[in-house]
């Protein structure tokens, strides 16, 4: 089975739009990677992070070495695969096994507690493997100094235990090399969030228990597809993907429908977001959203529901949105392969922890303290509660502007809250909801036509961070943090996680004020109750 792109009633400048594409011969000039598709000034990044058209037949060459990979860690017993990655480095991953129902462990977080249950998880039987191009993100060089000390500390000599995945000559490389880990080198002409058919998105699905050949077998289908002019599914969902953006409907929800993948629209999210969000212009992916009804959004389907879908295998999904987003980047007139704002918040962060010592974060003072919840920012208006300040927040979206909700926070705590006793789906259900942070976005989205996302943080600073400080100037700014009680410590660096967690929040904040954005912080002072008293606020507004 290959992929089959619908549009639904195809409106006529989606027409011109691919007209005009086939005539400049965009279609075979892409799919053979020609590096001047987006303008002279894109040329030189577009040159080395195309290898991604290829991955297809090239990743095949990795297959006899992931299967020994597999092998080994089978025969050692360690079938407990946990991967430490950001962004690209873990989204197709978490997609692809969640997709076979494998078990894989991410770890795309600073948060303690939820690298705290990784670390208190058959530890004994534990596969960890480091995934990042460079090896200088911050969040997975952390994860992995707290692994090796976690392995030592246990007896385990961590060469045994740890897999790097990481572009050739990198410094993460050379640890690697220096500490005899087993090393799986990626192509170094793919960016990380097209990586997914690379080693970044195998090496740790394979180990975890999913067939990759398969998906490199599906993607493999669809690849000659991407050179024609005419049943070229890249090409008709790029071509739509602009042209909704060009016609002033740049929010995209994403819905997944009747489809054996779990959990694509988040892959979706950075891939999109972090490719066109830049230069003021972008399409911002709203996940989880009911439907599309404001004038300036557009539903597309995974998997066949009517309308706009996309409908076919993971692999060829992967493929095809991949191109589509480069399509719609030569559209938009800007690079779909640079990151230009990415690296704003992480010097922030970097900044705070250095001028901080040992001393406290500069958080500031509360502008008011409502129970658990602790606000900082400037809100006018003299609000006297939570509901004054929320109402606030859903009044300040500009036409045509978006509310994002950014939790740096424990992403599976809530799972955690809802396990109790011998209770049936339905309350497992509901507990989970109850305690869940992302219930807000759908509390909030019901009380305006505006789009709302939602994104755990760090990890969405390596996916729509990118968005809201490159993109349109229209976002408002909800950021929830949280009480540490329980630490981590990072071996060799002078900050904890936690520590870290808040400086990294504290430094996107920054960025997002300088722009002027209306933003505000809430703080839990007790994280249990301070979510459960934050969506009873918002449920009754």
């Amino acid at each position: 089975m290959t992929i089959e792109v619908t549009l639904g009633q195809e409106p006529e400048s989606v027409r011109a739009l691919r007209e005009k594409l086939v005539a400049e011969g965009v279609p075979a000039a892409l799919a053979a990677g020609d590096p001047g598709l987006w303008g002279a000034e894109a040329r030189a990044e577009a040159a080395v992070r195309l290898g991604w058209l290829k991955l297809p037949l090239t990743s095949r060459e990795l297959l006899p070495e992931i299967t020994k990979l597999v092998e080994k860690a089978r025969a050692e017993g360690l079938d407990h695969v946990v991967l430490a990655g950001m962004g690209g480095s873990s989204l197709a991953p978490e997609v692809i096994c969640a997709t076979e129902d494998v078990p894989l462990t991410v770890l795309d977080t600073t948060d303690p507690g939820q690298v705290r249950r990784a670390l208190a998880d058959r530890l004994e039987r534990t596969l960890l493997v480091v995934a990042s191009k460079s090896g200088g993100t911050i969040e997975t060089d952390s994860h992995r100094r707290i692994y090796e000390k976690a392995f030592r500390d246990a007896g385990i000599d961590p060469a045994d235990r740890i897999v790097v995945v990481t572009d050739p000559g990198s410094p993460l490389e050379q640890t690697a090399i220096e500490a005899g880990y087993q090393i799986v080198l990626a192509d170094p002409n793919v960016g990380g969030r097209y990586s997914a058919l690379s080693a970044f998105g195998l090496v740790p699905s394979a180990l975890a228990g999913a067939d990759v050949a398969r998906l490199l077998d599906d993607a493999g289908e669809v690849a000659p597809l991407l050179s024609r002019d005419d049943g070229n599914p890249g090409l008709d969902l790029g071509v739509l993907l602009g042209a909704e953006a060009l016609a002033g409907r740049d929010k995209m929800v994403l819905r997944d429908s009747m489809t054996d993948i779990n959990g694509l629209p988040d892959w979706i999210e950075q891939l999109i977001a972090e490719s066109t969000g830049k230069s003021g212009k972008g399409i911002l992916p709203v996940v989880g959203a009911e439907a599309a009804e404001a004038e300036d959004q557009f539903l597309v389907n995974i998997g066949q529901d009517g309308g706009t879908s996309v409908d076919g295998p993971l692999g060829a999904q992967f493929l095809v949105w991949e191109y589509a987003t480069a399509i719609a980047g030569r559209l938009l007139g800007i690079d779909p392969f640079n990151q230009p704002n990415v690296a704003e918040s992480k010097e922030n962060t970097t900044r705070i922890l250095s001028e901080a010592g040992d001393g406290p974060l500069p958080t500031g003072t509360p502008l008011l303290t409502d129970g658990p919840v602790e606000v900082y920012g400037d809100v006018p208006g003299d609000p006297k509660n939570l509901a004054d300040v929320l109402t606030w927040l859903l009044r300040a979206i500009p036409e045509r502007g978006y509310l994002a909700i950014m939790a740096y926070l424990d992403r599976e705590a809530a799972f955690d809250a809802a396990r109790v006793g011998d209770a049936s789906f339905e309350e497992l259900t509901e507990a989970w909801a109850a305690a869940d942070p992302a219930t807000l976005r759908a509390l909030l989205d019901y009380r305006t036509d505006h789009a709302v996302t939602f994104g755990w943080g760090p990890r969405f600073l390596h996916s729509t961070g990118q968005f809201h400080k490159g993109g349109p100037e229209a976002g408002v700014f909800l950021q929830i943090t949280g009480a540490v009680t329980e630490d981590v410590e990072v071996p060799g660096k002078p900050y904890t996680l936690g520590r870290l967690q808040l400086a990294q929040a504290l430094g996107d904040l920054g960025a997002l004020a300088s722009r002027g954005r209306p933003a505000v912080r809430l703080h839990l002072t007790d994280r249990v109750a301070g979510v459960k008293h934050l969506l009873s606020v918002a449920e009754e507004l």
